[in-house]
């Protein structure tokens, strides 16, 4: 893959509700998809705390918007692993997971880098990731990211104005970025 090719979204796996779903499943919603593990400390629990506060000040919006939080440790995140960090840290989140696999392809689809590193025992491990929110159209089609770094007014607005203005998303060109590490398929 070529950094001028753009996302092309796709994924597969069991939401936190043990449910079988694919990005077709969210067909007719905004879709914000973002890469995580249960385990994380810092990175993650901000996340799921900035896009819970933002998905509250959206008010109507945020029901055109589904927020997903795709896992890249699956050998722990279990859907129930997945459902009970959720209700707790993102309970407007779905959460994703599934095989070795299908959690590769998701990753290999959106660019995302994450590997396993060891930590003091085999199950004491930490996975650093690609910290990026995917946007997504109501037809699936990748729009537009937002960094980690990215402030918690600038998420908000941007997509107030995204989801406020639907036909925003339909003339704006499908955005590109590169591989979030040169290591990207892992």
């Amino acid at each position: 893959m070529t950094d001028d090719v753009p996302i092309q979204p796709s994924f597969e796996g069991i939401d936190h509700h043990g449910r079988a779903v694919t990005d077709a499943s969210y067909r007719g919603k905004h879709l914000l998809v973002f890469f995580g593990f249960t385990h994380c400390k810092v990175v993650c629990p901000r996340a799921l705390a900035r896009l819970t506060r933002v998905l509250d000040s959206l008010g109507p919006l945020a029901n055109e918007l589904q927020a997903l939080y795709v896992t890249v440790d699956p050998e722990r995140d279990t859907p129930r692993v997945m459902k009970t960090y959720l209700e707790e840290r993102g309970p407007r989140v779905i959460g994703l997971t599934g095989t070795r696999a299908q959690i590769d392809d998701a990753k290999h689809a959106f660019r995302v880098f994450a590997r396993r590193v060891p930590g003091a025992s085999e199950e004491d491990y930490d996975v650093p990731h690609t910290a990026i929110s995917y946007l997504l159209d109501p037809a699936g089609r990748y729009r537009t990211h937002f960094s980690d770094a990215i402030r918690e007014d600038e998420l908000l607005e941007g997509l107030r104005v995204l989801l406020h203005q639907r036909d925003f998303i339909e003339r704006t060109p499908t955005l590109r970025i590169p591989p979030a590490h040169p290591d990207f398929s892992t």
